[in-house]
């Protein structure tokens, strides 16, 4: 009788323990003694287009609250502006010339850590969905949907786990969010903690908007950059012989949506503009459903009714003008449909409970020219192209509304996520984990200069081969190959950097104490003039000088 009544106060006491577990999990999910990390990274997202940074031309609440909930940093920079070379920087922590992505074309390293991998290895639970940009089979993530190389704005192809490739009818911007979603509610473990990276297309040229979006946007008006008629004049050759004027080199059809027939039936449109082959065909001809082409062929009516009557007739300055209110109005409609869908992510961590545990970071590959100095595209150690956006919230370890102005890289990025997460990093990582800045000890921060360098030319948009050291208060360039010059821009004093100071004797005293920081920083981190050659040698061994044969 004993006997049966302990078996039956047994049974009762794991009763009430199975119905305690139930009730915890009616409670909410399961906390991770270690956050979850949400690495949010759009392409070629200038600073300058999110409201934390300046509300001139948009305003995006959803990435804005990352930044207000968290930390935003006003001088995070890339160590070379360019898609591929960025995100390999990104995923192990070191510059381009040691894990081999020094441009768009050159291969990756494959024998190159990432820090994926070692999250995957620390037990974490790893995915990855939108633009890698490299590589078709991302090391360390359990879970993946990728775009083949630059991807599509309209009914994406996606690379998958099993290497197979499946299109998805619909808008990028928003499948990448529906994949990201998806794994989140429905795939992930929710017994491991998660690294997750949620990686948009968007607003990457040739900036094809939502239809909602695209007509949206092409009534609204944009202020002009104070730089958009720049001449050059107190700078070196590098700016003045760059390709990525709006007037001259931002292409008509592939560009500014104007039809290729309309082109033709207008006979000569001045100034001449070489087209990419297919610049027209292959994102949207060649991709769009007739449901989705009734959407857009009413905008693009618009567009071209409006060029077609009043191009011909137009100073060049006018045509200027025109063509950077078509560029600001399809990229800034691009990035309303990526503040948009962050905002539905956000909300999700809301609902799902998982926000307090979660370090959400959004960033870009690397900053963008919107029209300053007259220019489109990146690859300057110039600000625009230069520096990135970077807002981290990390609830009851980041205080809300903080800013930071130290010089912060995305060389830095993989460090501070394995810190955040507890897991050591390897010794060969390049970085310094940003946790002091996170978290307010800004004591034990101690880097005061970034080093910067770009390779990729002869090539598209012909920016010349340079590097450099940026402190707070100064930046100092050196542009070589085929030439041999030097730059310094006072930061503080000339903040659109109008005014190479290099030559002025004012500056003698600190363009000694940088050339000399510089060569330091080249000791650490490992590259030299040497290396350089040997690049040099690569690319032309290589013969990817063709502009046509690159669209990073």
């Amino acid at each position: 009788m004993k006997t049966l009544s302990k078996q039956i106060a047994a049974i009762l006491l794991l009763l009430a323990l199975v119905s305690c577990v139930e009730k915890k999990k009616e409670a909410g999910p399961v906390v991770h003694e270690k956050p979850n990390i949400i690495f949010i990274m759009s392409d070629d997202h200038a600073y300058q287009a999110i409201s934390t940074y300046s509300d001139h031309l948009i305003e995006t609440p959803n990435i804005d609250r990352i930044g207000k909930e968290g930390i935003v940093f006003t001088n995070a920079s890339v160590t070379n502006s360019i898609c591929a070379p960025s995100r390999a920087t990104i995923l192990t922590g070191k510059h381009t010339h040691i894990n081999g992505k020094v441009d768009n074309q050159m291969p990756f390293d494959t024998t190159q850590v990432t820090f994926p991998q070692i999250f995957q290895q620390a037990g974490y639970q790893t995915a990855m969905f939108g633009k890698l940009h490299f590589g078709n089979n991302p090391k360390g993530v359990d879970e993946f949907m990728i775009l083949p190389g630059q991807g599509n704005y309209i009914n994406p192809d996606f690379i998958t786990k099993t290497g197979d490739t499946t299109r998805i009818e619909g808008y990028v911007t928003d499948i990448i969010t529906d994949l990201t979603l998806n794994w989140l509610d429905k795939k992930r473990d929710t017994l491991k903690p998660f690294m997750l990276m949620y990686l948009h297309k968007a607003p990457h040229r040739p900036w094809w908007p939502r239809p909602d979006k695209f007509k949206e946007f092409l009534g609204k008006k944009f202020p002009e950059p104070a730089t958009l008629f720049d001449d050059y004049k107190n700078r070196g050759t590098a700016a003045k012989t760059a390709e990525m004027n709006l007037l001259y080199d931002m292409m008509y059809s592939h560009d500014s949506k104007i039809r290729p027939e309309t082109v033709a039936r207008m006979k000569h449109v001045t100034p001449d503009v070489r087209e990419y082959p297919g610049g027209w065909e292959n994102p949207y001809i060649n991709r769009i459903t007739e449901e989705q082409k009734a959407l857009y062929e009413p905008v693009l009516d618009e567009i071209n009714k409006d060029f077609e009557e009043n191009w011909p007739s137009m100073t060049d300055k006018e045509k200027m003008q025109w063509k950077y209110q078509r560029y600001m109005q399809d990229y800034l409609a691009c990035i309303s449909s990526v503040d948009d869908n962050v905002g539905r992510v956000l909300e999700y961590l809301d609902d799902s409970k998982l926000s307090d545990n979660t370090m959400v970071v959004y960033t870009s590959d690397q900053g963008f020219y919107l029209g300053e100095h007259g220019w489109f595209d990146k690859r300057f150690i110039y600000d625009e192209s230069f520096k990135t956006p970077l807002l981290v919230r990390w609830p009851n370890r980041i205080e809300p509304g903080i800013t930071s102005e130290e010089m912060v890289q995305n060389l830095d990025f993989a460090q501070t996520f394995l810190e955040a997460a507890q897991i050591e990093a390897p010794e060969d990582m390049q970085g310094e984990s940003l946790m002091p800045l996170l978290t307010s000890n800004n004591a034990e921060w101690t880097r005061d200069a970034v080093y910067y360098h770009y390779y990729e030319y002869p090539a598209v948009h012909q920016v010349k081969r340079h590097y450099g050291i940026v402190t707070i208060d100064y930046k100092l360039a050196h542009f070589y190959y085929d030439v041999d010059e030097w730059e310094l821009y006072d930061r503080k004093k000339d903040p659109q950097e109008m005014n190479n100071v290099y030559d002025d004797p004012a500056y003698k005293d600190v363009v000694t104490e940088l050339k000399k920081k510089l060569e330091e920083l080249r000791v650490q981190y490992k590259d030299s003039d040497e290396l350089n050659q040997q690049y040099i040698d690569i690319h032309h061994a290589n013969s990817i000088d063709s502009p046509l044969n690159k669209k990073g």
